[in-house]
């Protein structure tokens, strides 16, 4: 018997015949879930926000490779003043 990690409802699925990676839809809560590994048959919550999340991520690192840019100029700006 598998049960779902999210709410614990029993997910009617052959624990013999899914295969690692297979995508599964809990029938209470209709989270979708990746098989994670088998024997014994081990479920992760696929989030709808983990794309949000890398995006968030990805503009995070632009700003900030855009402000190590910035600092960058600044040095040589001073360095050539110094001279």
């Amino acid at each position: 018997m598998i049960r779902c990690p999210e709410c614990s409802a029993e997910i009617d699925v052959d624990e013999d015949e899914v295969e690692e990676g297979e995508i599964l839809s809990c029938p209470e809560c209709e989270s979708e879930l990746e098989v994670s590994q088998i024997h014994p048959v081990h479920l992760n919550v696929i989030s709808e926000d983990a794309d949000d999340d890398e995006e968030e991520e990805d503009d995070e690192e632009e700003e900030e490779t855009e402000d190590g840019d910035k600092d960058l100029i600044e040095e040589e700006e001073e360095e050539e003043d110094e001279e």
